[in-house]
């Protein structure tokens, strides 16, 4: 209902808005959430920019013998800002889908999830320093 006073009511959210889905058999749920994850990491530019960034701070975690707590934090960091970028990812699609077109509205809303994602990795960066630099410096 937000969604068609902010755009005008146009005929594709009235479609939106009165389809009903099946339910799903779990199995099916799962194999929906695995099919995004492979499209988000295969097609997206930023998800495979935060994979290989996960990646490397994984090696740096075994090369440094992060201890279990160091790990839970760093998975935690990997979990938040995968999490924030598929939302992001999908809210922009479905932004793309809603109005095509340049939008102010939109914009905004483009700006803000991007800024979260931003956020939480500005955050996990910071995370990653503070688990990271005392044990390169004990190495140096």
């Amino acid at each position: 209902m937000v969604l068609v006073l902010l755009f005008g009511g146009n005929g594709l959210l009235r479609k939106l808005q009165t389809t009903k889905m099946k339910k799903q058999t779990l199995f099916t749920s799962f194999d929906n959430a695995f099919n995004g994850l492979a499209s988000f990491f295969t097609n997206d530019r930023n998800g495979k920019i935060h994979f290989t960034a996960i990646f490397l701070v994984s090696i740096a975690g075994f090369y440094f013998q992060a201890s279990i707590q160091e790990w839970m934090v760093l998975l935690l960091c990997f979990g938040g800002v995968l999490s924030i970028e598929m939302c992001n990812h999908a809210i922009e699609k479905l932004c793309d889908m809603v109005h095509p077109d340049q939008h102010p509205i939109i914009k905004k809303i483009k700006d803000v999830t991007a800024a979260a994602v931003l956020w939480s990795a500005i955050m996990s960066l910071i995370i990653g320093l503070l688990i990271f630099i005392p044990k390169i410096s004990i190495r140096l």
